[in-house]
């Protein structure tokens, strides 16, 4: 599992106050972990609606979608068991802070959107992995080290999908803006039982 981190493109490590705080309201973040994986299904859809003219995304999205929607249901299934129930949407600090650098203008906002998911992607991968580390109930941690390993690749998505459309130098170049401004936001940001 180990192999997983290290593919990781992260530039800084989620503090082990972040796992602690998950576990000990793992409800909560139960209910938070629903939310991103049917936020990241339709994220995906949204990018095969807003950018039909671009085939070479398509079937990866689709895809994504799919999976991402399963991980939903299976964290739906998770909640129900438990008495649990989906919350309603709130802003995610995390990603607010990093959509407010994203910029204007077609192919940008474009380039910008991929490379920011795909970074979501990666953090959402570690922290997974970390609650399968360090869960103390066997079924639970099984799921989230299986969810970790289904999730590993998921950035690399739309970094290829960029690279396609974009020179690799400028896509490279751009990641690293965003592997920085992502690393600098997580700092600043409070910690809470959420995925993010």
């Amino acid at each position: 599992m180990t192999l997983v981190l290290e593919n990781l493109p992260l530039l800084s490590k989620t503090s082990s106050d972040w796992h602690q705080c998950a576990l000990s309201r793992f409800d909560e973040f139960l209910v938070d972990h629903a939310a991103c994986e049917r936020k990241a299904s339709a994220l995906a859809m949204s990018f095969v609606v807003k950018y039909a003219d671009r085939p070479a995304l398509v079937e990866p999205m689709i895809c994504l979608a799919k999976e991402e929607l399963a991980h939903f249901h299976e964290v739906y299934r998770i909640m129900n068991r438990r008495g649990l129930q989906l919350g309603h949407d709130e802003k995610d600090p995390y990603l607010k802070a990093l959509l407010k650098k994203v910029r204007n203008g077609r192919e940008e906002h474009f380039l910008d959107r991929l490379l920011v998911s795909g970074i979501v992607e990666a953090r959402g991968c570690e922290r997974f992995y970390l609650i399968g580390e360090f869960h103390d109930d066997l079924e639970m941690a099984e799921f989230y080290r299986r969810l970790a390993r289904e999730e590993a690749g998921h950035h690399a998505i739309f970094i290829n999908i960029a690279k396609h459309y974009f020179p690799e130098d400028e896509v490279e170049a751009r990641n690293q803006f965003w592997l920085e401004s992502e690393a600098e936001i997580l700092s600043k940001l409070e910690i809470r039982p959420a995925v993010h």
